[in-house]
């Protein structure tokens, strides 16, 4: 199966030059790379003019295509007619040498599955269960013979009968669902979600939909409301033989403020896309886990070093929530 990456950049040249090189080593290589870049300056242009890529194509794009989703559907509109596949990374990823061909052999493997993605083993935090140990299950999820420690949100959402009751990359009808990714056993797991590092899709579902304009700028949440969209179209799995290390960097997102406000109103929209009409049961869930993260967020100003950081996040999620009485985002 022909298959191109697109990766969407932004001041991040000494990121994208690892993610590159690790693509270099991969037993399956891209028929494309297209890298769309909406820097402000050429140090990512100069890196590639510097080295030779095979099969790489380089674009900057102007104020009109910058912001992630821009990016996205920017580079969708490049993509070779002949492809079946197109693979989007992060750009402060590095894959694993197996990558590339674990991805294509899962499409081939189901001509259901219409999207496809990886596991962080940098991330990792899954550990086998033994059998002379009893598991407190508002502190551990159980999940087949693994176990993963539940974080202080969870551990409060589990007391507090608010936690999910799905599989992890499930969303319930009350979104926040469970984020703890799956151990590597392996295996592949249907899922409602894949996240932005790692996700490819059938380049037939671009002919259907498109990243929704919604999520400008930074986009978070973008990667989720195209896999529910894409969900009309055939099953999301992910495989946990698609490996990769993801590095967050932190050159190119928004401070604390803008991110706190984008969590709660494009958690709401996403919301809104995987259940447009809720009942009052699911409403009150969603406020609930809301406030309840808000509350947890102030708290890491007492927990934690970087106590601007919390406080910022946490009046930028308090403002977010308050601004959906007055003005909900629109489709």
């Amino acid at each position: 199966m022909k298959f191109s990456l697109i990766v969407c950049t932004y001041m991040r040249p000494d990121s994208l030059a690892l993610l590159l090189f690790s693509i270099q080593n991969q037993d399956l290589y891209p028929d494309e790379i297209l890298i769309i870049d909406s820097s402000s300056n050429n140090a990512s242009e100069a890196f590639v003019n510097a080295n030779s890529f095979k099969n790489l194509k380089y674009f900057l794009v102007s104020d009109e295509n910058r912001g992630l989703t821009k990016q996205r559907n920017f580079g969708i509109s490049k993509v070779n007619i002949s492809s079946e596949i197109v693979c989007f990374i992060d750009d402060d990823t590095i894959l694993e040498p197996d990558y590339f061909a674990e991805i294509i052999k899962t499409f081939q493997s189901n001509q259901d599955i219409s999207g496809v993605g990886g596991v962080a083993i940098n991330e990792y935090a899954w550990k086998l269960q033994k059998t002379d140990v009893s598991y407190d299950k508002k502190r551990y999820y159980l999940f087949e013979e693994y176990f993963y420690p539940e974080g202080l949100r969870n551990v409060v959402r589990n007391y507090l009968g608010l936690a999910s009751h799905l599989s992890p990359g499930r969303m319930p009808n009350y979104s926040h669902g469970r984020t703890c990714g799956f151990p590597m056993s392996g295996k592949t797991y249907e899922v409602d979600l894949l996240i932005g590092m790692s996700m490819a899709f059938r380049k037939s579902i671009f002919e259907k939909i498109k990243f929704s304009r919604f999520f400008e700028g930074y986009g978070l949440y973008e990667d989720a409301d195209f896999s529910i969209r894409a969900l009309s179209y055939g099953k999301n799995v992910i495989n946990t033989k698609v490996q990769l290390s993801h590095f967050h960097a932190e050159s190119g997102r928004p401070n604390k403020y803008k991110y706190g406000k984008m969590v709660v109103r494009n958690g709401w929209y996403v919301w809104r896309v995987k259940n447009p009409v809720p009942n009052f049961k699911d409403r009150f869930k969603w406020n609930a886990i809301t406030i309840l993260l808000i509350i947890i967020r102030y708290s890491n100003i007492l927990t934690e070093n970087n106590k601007k950081e919390a406080f910022t996040e946490a009046i930028g999620r308090t403002i977010g929530w308050w601004s959906l009485f007055f003005s909900k985002p629109k489709k």
